[in-house]
Formats: C-alpha cells, structure tokens, sequence
C-alpha cells in the first residue's frame, strides 16, 4: 500500500499528508480549493523547516518528503489509483457520507476507505458505501506530526484484515495506534469531552475563573494544557458538535452541553481561530491572555 490519497487541506488534513510523504508514501492531497491546497504545501513546508532547525531531519529529507506529496481537486481522478483514501474534511455529517459514497464509486475495489472523524459514527459513514468490510477510522491527533496517538475505530463490519493492516500502517508511520470499536464519542473525546464540559460548567457556576482552572488541572493532575485552553486549541464549535454527537447517541443528560458553550459557538467566540474563546489570541504573541469576558468571572 504506497498509494494514499488524503481528503482536505486543512489543518488535520494537511498533517495527516505530511506524515505519510515523509514515511515515503506516495501522497495526493486533495482538496476542492487551489488555494487552500497551496496553503497546505507552504504549512507543511514551514513545518519541515521548523524539523530540519531541529535537526530531528535533514534538508534532503524534507525535499524528498516535498517530492512525495502532488496536489488535486478532482476527487474522482485521485482516488481511482488509491490503495488508501483518508477522509480530513470538516465534521459535518451530511458532507462526509457525500464524500463516502463518491470514493466508494471511483476508488479501486481493494482500496481502503478510512476516515479522521473525532466522533461521527464509522458504522454509519460504511453504510453509505458497498465495501463496509473496507471502512474503518484513523482518528490523528493535533498536531498530526508531533503527536503519536492514532485512535484505530472499528466499524461494526470493520474486516479483521483491514484493521490489522491500518495498525502496522499506522506503526509504520511512527505512530502507536490505539484499537477501540464504534461507539459515539470513541474513546479520546468520550472521556475528553466531558471533562471539557464539566470544565466549562464550573466556569459558568462561577466556581472557579478561567486561570484558576486551568492551573488546578495543569499543576494538579500534570496535564500540559488547561481544559478551557484545550478547548480553543480545538475549537469550540466542533467541542459543541462531539457533545451533541455523545448526547444524541446516548441519550443521556450528563453530556448535554454546558449553555455558556452554546452562547459562545453562536456567537462567533471558537477559540484560537477566530481570535477569541475563553483566552485572547493576539498573531505573534505566545502569551496567554483570559478573555477580558471572563477576567471578573462575570459571564457576559
């Protein structure tokens, strides 16, 4: 399998075509915007840079894994040489099922059909196409290049061969994959969300401000980022989307979302990439400044 095709160019996606060129896959990375394609080369580029100062590889590396990577936006001609198509486009369900049954159609009967969803059913996405056997997740961590966890999801058809081969795969990339079965949230984000919510509910409870519990967590139980913090790094509109998925899928009141998430995602407050979460984001500064919102613990 030396034929990957990765779906989006975004920061997940990007990543994800990052690692597999520089294990000396053979990596189209497809997405259906030029510019965001040309984005992702110049990201990855910047990030092999960063690697080379490092001395973690050398310059040749980074020009051969460069070589490895071709870009396109046409689906169809990219996946029909594919013997391992890895979905990155937004967590949207609608989108990804479209997705699906389109590479189903034009992807080759052996290939492999995975996805990087952090939470939407793998079950269901293989239900869309005529290979479930075929369908499993890749769930990557980000940074994809830094960190080491891929969470392997199993769908309910998932084939014993194809799991085992996208393990070793996974090793192969210098990864150490997790297995788990298909069940809503997974593992990283059944545990990590609520933690995030609970988080969330102790600042709108007024129990504690936004430093206050990020320190508790960082200083008391070693985790290298605060929850509120955790939070903007990944988004507060896709935290909001997994605990809709973990409440929908349970059914059970404990992972509905707290209402101050709710009033920041429809209000345009997402965190690090819309400048402003529950911290302010200033370009080119590392210093981690709460959102004046939150420095009374009053919540506006």
């Amino acid at each position: 399998m030396k034929n990957i095709v990765v779906i989006g160019a975004g920061t997940m996606g990007n990543g994800i075509a990052h690692v597999f060129a520089m294990h000396d896959y053979a990596v189209s990375l497809v997405d259906i915007s030029e510019a965001a394609l040309e984005r992702a080369l110049a990201t990855i580029s910047k990030n092999l840079d960063r690697m080379v100062k490092k001395e973690k590889i050398s310059e040749e590396d980074k020009v051969a894994t460069l070589s490895n990577i071709t870009t396109s936006t046409n689906l169809d001609e990219a996946a029909a040489s594919a013997d391992l198509i890895v979905e990155a486009a937004t967590e949207n369900i609608d989108l990804k099922l479209k997705i699906f049954r389109q590479i189903d159609a034009a992807a080759p009967a052996n290939a492999i059909l995975a996805t990087n969803t952090s939470s939407i059913s793998i079950t269901k996405i293989a239900a869309e196409t005529s290979r479930p056997d075929k369908v499993i997740g890749m769930h990557f961590m980000n940074p994809v290049p830094v960190m080491k966890l891929v969470e392997v999801i199993r769908g309910y058809a998932t084939s014993d061969e194809v799991t085992e081969t996208i393990m070793a795969m996974s090793k192969n990339l210098g990864k150490i994959p997790t297995e788990v079965n298909d069940y809503p949230g997974f593992i990283a984000n059944r545990i990590l969300m609520p933690m995030i919510n609970e988080a969330i509910y102790s600042l709108y409870e007024s129990v504690a401000g936004v430093e206050e519990i990020d320190t508790v967590m960082k200083l008391g139980m070693a985790h290298p980022m605060g929850p509120l913090q955790l939070a903007d790094f990944i988004g507060l509109d896709v935290c909001l989307s997994i605990l809709n998925v973990l409440h929908d899928g349970f059914g059970n009141p404990k992972y509905a979302p707290c209402p101050l998430l709710v009033n920041m995602v429809t209000a345009g407050y997402l965190g690090r990439k819309t400048g402003e979460g529950f911290y302010k984001y200033e370009k080119g500064s590392k210093e981690l400044v709460v959102s004046s919102r939150f420095q009374k613990k009053q919540l506006v």
